[in-house]
């Protein structure tokens, strides 16, 4: 990340002013000091947005400073550079907070460039979620507050769940993900997300909470909450994590549970690989079946089953993976749609989604207009669609 500033603090002044003449050759800006005393000064004057620190230095070590550091700056990035001989230096430094380290001699900088742009990026994104999670606190708060008012006004907590919603369909390497949700009240027990993953992967959900109304809204608020922190826990692990939607479904069993609301939701998750042509995905309770569509071949029900979510302590989940076509439209719905289509039986509104989807009902918009969706005043229940498609 060039252009950041880099205080690198050593008592051997050939070590040091390599190191500096290497960083500022490769586009950073740089401070230095021969010991902690001097580098602390400097971080207090100067503010870097690294340090780069040798452990054994007179006047003041660097783990001594790292611990004054740490005290004033929870959160700049810290790599100690450490002789061999020295490691128990280093196990203490990395108890301190340190983000990394190194071992001298550095014969090669690049191992040092990597280190400094690993930590600065790992900086960088542990700010940006507590900037998220401080945004999410505020939401929270907000339909907290709006709970006792929704008598009088509810569209306050609507806003406030339509700003937890994504703002706009995810485009990402030739596939698109896109929702629209109806609610029958003000508030909504449906919820949608999706998100990217990583440089190959992104997840979408649809979730259906218990009931409708306020009460159910704010479950929405948790899983909103518990999405966004286990996606903050699988960047922190420097993303090399596999997430399966299994275990993300199992997470949030537990965690319902553990609130003692009473609610539980029934969901379908999925994971698309952009790299592997593939969708691992995991049911939890979730009907009608998703639709999957794909030209020139017959629409059907995307197969699979599972427990909802947040009703039983031992429930599993199980991801079923499958090949993903060329061209393809993925229609999954919440169940408030049974209730507003015309047809009487089950099995005749089933066929009816599978002819109106066949039909070329493969985007929100057209499927929303097909239903006759907009056109409904009082719907008995939520209505939630997500659509994955490849065009």
């Amino acid at each position: 990340m060039t252009g950041s500033t880099i205080l690198v603090i050593d008592d051997d002044t050939i070590v040091r002013e390599s190191i500096v003449a290497y960083l500022k050759g490769i586009g950073f800006k740089t401070h230095e000091a021969e010991n902690g005393q001097q580098g602390l000064h400097i971080f207090r004057e100067c503010q870097p947005d690294l340090i780069l620190c040798d452990l054994r230095m007179p006047v003041m070590d660097g783990l001594t400073m790292l611990g004054q550091v740490r005290s004033e700056a929870s959160d700049i990035p810290f790599i100690v550079v450490s002789g061999a001989g020295v490691m128990t230096d280093v196990v203490e430094a990395l108890h301190l907070g340190a983000s990394d380290f190194l071992v001298k001699p550095i014969v090669d900088l690049e191992v040092l460039e990597y280190a400094i742009n690993r930590a600065l990026e790992k900086a960088q994104l542990l700010m940006e979620n507590k900037r998220y999670r401080a945004s999410l606190q505020e939401a929270i708060n907000s339909l907290k507050s709006s709970l006792t008012l929704l008598q009088e006004d509810q569209k306050a907590g609507r806003q406030v769940q339509m700003n937890m919603l994504p703002r706009h369909p995810l485009e990402y390497k030739g596939f698109k993900v896109d929702h629209n949700i109806i609610p029958s009240l003000y508030l909504s027990g449906d919820f949608v997300d999706y998100f990217i993953l990583n440089d190959h992967n992104f997840a979408f959900y649809l979730a259906d909470v218990s009931g409708h109304g306020a009460s159910s809204a704010f479950v929405t608020v948790l899983l909103k909450h518990m999405s966004i922190s286990l996606l903050q826990d699988y960047h922190n692990n420097g993303g090399k994590i596999r997430v399966k939607p299994s275990h993300v479904l199992s997470y949030i069993n537990q965690s319902l549970l553990k609130t003692g609301l009473g609610k539980h939701v029934t969901v379908f998750g999925g994971i698309v690989n952009t790299r592997d042509q593939t969708l691992t995905y995991s049911f939890g309770g979730h009907f009608p079946l998703p639709v999957i569509a794909e030209k020139g071949k017959k629409v059907r029900f995307l197969e699979g089953k599972g427990l909802p979510v947040g009703l039983f302590e031992d429930a599993l989940y199980e991801d079923a993976i499958i090949d993903l076509p060329r061209q393809f439209s993925l229609t999954i719905l919440s169940d408030g749609i049974l209730e507003v289509l015309p047809q009487k039986s089950l099995k005749e509104k089933e066929a009816y989604l599978l002819s109106v989807i066949g039909e070329g009902a493969d985007t929100v918009d057209t499927l929303t207009h097909r239903l006759g969706l907009n056109d409904i005043q009082e719907a008995p229940d939520d209505i939630a669609m997500l659509i994955l498609s490849r065009f």
